[in-house]
């Protein structure tokens, strides 16, 4: 009679070219990657966004630095 320490020690026995181990570590590995490019995409939107605030922060501080200089010069001709 067979039992279910036999049947174990079978699917123990049978190395790393068992498909069904391979089907299981390649379906770990892929739910592994998932996550990770999940990950990767969300932090990739949060700097394209943060690129976008300290663009337009530079604008916001180029253009106030340019009408200062215009200020000042305005003031040097007088």
């Amino acid at each position: 009679m067979i039992t279910n320490e036999d049947l174990i020690r079978v699917k123990e026995d049978r190395g790393p070219n068992d498909l069904e181990r391979q089907i299981g570590d390649l379906t770990k590995q892929k739910t592994y990657l998932q996550s990770k490019c999940r990950e990767a995409g969300a932090t990739i939107l949060d700097l394209e966004f943060k690129i976008q605030t300290l663009i337009k922060d530079l604008d916001r501080v180029s253009e106030e630095r340019d009408n200062l200089i215009t200020m000042l010069g305005d003031n040097k001709k007088e």
